[in-house]
């Protein structure tokens, strides 16, 4: 089984509270990724991050006092631009999703992971962190082109950092 995981594509991180010209430009690469990894027969899954009213007061809302992709609001909402009606959501309130990770790792003859979405230097690195660290002979890679951080910067760094620890960058 090949496995495509397209992290949190949500409209915050795109063009909203934490959102960026580097990632608006992205979308239409993972767009086109997506529609070709379903064609190849890839399980296609989206992570969406979520957070409560209650943000602000967590320890994630203290270091980043931003509120963002608060449930059932706008910003929360994976961007339109993408097809996730015929795949699995894991809600995850934090940066990596256990639940991804513990799912994954569940399925039967996992050959590939690939990852895609934002943000590189934290969501996208810590669920491939995750999902090898569960999943060391599987073969994990992220495409750099559709992926991007929160600083053109930061974003190297994460790629940089992957590598190290046997993560192909495609």
């Amino acid at each position: 089984m090949k496995i495509l995981v397209v992290v949190d594509m949500q409209n915050d991180f795109i063009d909203g509270a934490l959102g960026t010209k580097e990632a608006v430009s992205i979308v239409p690469a993972v767009k086109e990724k997506i529609e070709s990894r379903k064609e190849e027969g890839y399980c296609v899954i989206f992570t969406r991050d979520t957070h409560t009213q209650d943000y602000l007061s967590t320890q994630e809302g203290k270091k980043l006092p931003v509120p963002h992709c608060i449930k059932n609001t706008p910003g929360w909402e994976i961007t339109s631009q993408l097809d996730s009606s015929d795949c699995l959501i894991f809600d995850k309130v934090t940066f990596g999703s256990v639940d991804l990770m513990q799912y994954v790792s569940s399925l039967p003859s996992v050959e590939e992971i690939e990852l895609v979405g934002l943000c590189t230097d934290i969501c996208v690195i810590s669920n491939a962190m995750l999902l090898k660290a569960a999943l060391p002979e599987v073969s994990v890679s992220v495409c750099e082109s559709c992926c991007a951080g929160v600083t053109p910067e930061s974003h190297k760094n994460a790629l940089e950092a992957m590598k190290m620890c046997q993560i192909s960058i495609i």
